[in-house]
């Protein structure tokens, strides 16, 4: 069984229900970023679901110059607080660099390492080092067995509260492909497993100068990933993925997060 990994409430791993980190893929404004956690927090009160919000302030990894990146580490690390604050919440967000690690995790409850740069030793154990909860995205090009590379690199810090995440991989010129195999070798490690539903449906550099996706097997994905027995499920959303200024194309609308969270929870329980 899987290690228990708890923050602010919720709980990730061993008998406890299925949770969500949800969110947009970036922020957008203020007033949007938080017009999306109100109705997440709403969704997950209302169907009793343990929810940590989810939003980057930097995505550092645009396919083009011209994408738009978020307001920066400074501003959207005062509008994560402000939700965190609020609504009472763990929250989580990607972090880039050794510098970064250390100014966000003051401020959020996960720190995510992104799937590109699992490699990176010195930022990984700076991230391990933070004694934040750690979120890792399983890089594209990484066999979920690779994985326990990482893991080390965080225990060597002391740090064991690791979350493990599933996002794709590559299977081909912008294309990726959900192995869910992964999701159990992974939980071998010992960790809580995450499924990333909403990444796992995209197309990076697809649209030439933007990554595309197909966000309608995203819910399959996630039914599918629920029936293994991963701990967390991982979704992107937007009131209007059309309009999203990252990662539309592969998202979940915010008005479908409901019914599907009710399949997945009854799946849960199954497992």
């Amino acid at each position: 069984m899987a290690k228990t990994v708890q923050v602010n409430g919720v709980k990730f791993g061993g008998e406890n229900p299925l949770a969500m980190i949800a969110g947009p893929c970036v922020i957008e404004s203020r007033e949007g970023c938080m017009e999306i956690a109100d109705r997440l927090v709403k969704l997950s009160e209302k169907q009793n679901i343990p929810f940590v919000f989810k939003a980057s302030y930097d995505k550092a990894n645009r396919t083009s110059i011209h994408s738009y990146r978020g307001p920066g580490i400074e501003k959207g690390l005062e509008i994560l607080a402000e939700i965190k604050e609020k609504y009472n919440i763990p929250v989580l967000t990607d972090v880039h660099s050794v510098e970064e690690v250390k100014i966000a995790s003051q401020v959020v409850d996960i720190i995510q390492l992104p799937a590109f740069m699992i490699r990176q030793t010195d930022f990984v154990v700076a991230a391990g080092e933070s004694g934040a909860v750690v979120n890792v995205k399983k890089a594209q090009f990484a066999a979920p067995w690779d994985m326990a590379n990482v893991v080390k690199k965080i225990e060597s810090t002391g740090n064991t509260n690791i979350l493990l995440t599933e996002r794709g991989a590559s299977f081909g010129y912008n294309t990726l492909v959900a192995d869910m195999r992964s999701l159990i070798i992974m939980a071998e490690l010992g960790y809580p497993v995450i499924f990333d539903a909403t990444h796992s449906v995209q197309s990076p550099g697809g649209q030439g100068d933007t990554s595309g996706g197909d966000g309608r097997f995203a819910p399959y994905l996630a039914k599918a990933a629920a029936a293994v027995g991963v701990d967390g499920m991982f979704i992107e959303t937007h009131p209007n993925p059309a309009e999203a200024l990252s990662d539309g194309p592969n998202m979940i609308p915010l008005n479908d997060l409901s019914k599907l969270w009710e399949k997945l929870d009854a799946i849960d329980q199954i497992k």
